[in-house]
């Protein structure tokens, strides 16, 4: 494969994973309940914010790991890990709502307040594990891009189309087609792994 190519597959890849394992998630919930409440900009915002930054920290720690692990004891794990995530979003109960949170009205408030709440929630989620995983296999650059694309749009969807999105597609559809293609991307490693 290209150096292109697999750029491209990294990008593709991530934000494939990532876009369906958070569509109904924690964060985005959050975002629609702020939303709903407050203007949509200083929210949105505050979540492009946030996921950049949570991005940019689970990639750096993908790196990090991948410079002392041999390669193929990470192969096995990130395929586990893979396999391991898809298994549970089979099982995972779905939030019904994202909880109250009492904030200040300011533009500058709704944001700050956005990218706590997304950083508090997010900071060791799956989804962040999921990303260091990613940049362990793929270009950590391109996996940034098409996690971060995700997380934008899955955010955007929710500030702007929540409500409406929500009563469309029920959440544990979307979850059971994340856990196929966690598990099928587990495999997949798993499988490469194998062969090495």
């Amino acid at each position: 494969m290209t150096a292109s190519m697999s750029f491209i597959n990294g990008i593709v890849s991530s934000f494939t994973l990532i876009g369906l394992a958070e569509m109904g998630d924690k964060s985005q919930l959050v975002c629609m309940s702020l939303a709903l409440r407050y203007r949509a900009w200083p929210v949105f915002t505050g979540a492009i914010i946030s996921f950049s930054l949570l991005n940019l920290m689970a990639i750096v720690l993908g790196v990090i790991v991948l410079k002392w692990m041999p390669h193929l004891w990470l192969e096995f794990i990130v395929g586990f890990l893979f396999l391991g995530f898809g298994l549970q979003s089979f099982w995972q109960k779905t939030e019904e709502n994202a909880g109250q949170v009492v904030i200040e009205k300011s533009h500058r408030g709704i944001f700050l307040s956005t990218v706590l709440l997304i950083m508090l929630a997010e900071v060791g989620d799956k989804t962040q594990i999921a990303v260091a995983a990613l940049a362990t296999t793929m270009n950590g650059f391109s996996v940034w891009i098409g996690a971060t694309a995700a997380l934008i749009l899955t955010s955007a969807l929710g500030v702007w189309f929540g409500k409406k999105l929500l009563t469309k597609i029920p959440i544990c559809t979307i979850h059971k087609l994340s856990g196929v293609l966690f598990s099928l991307m587990g495999i997949s490693i798993l499988m490469m792994a194998w062969r090495a």
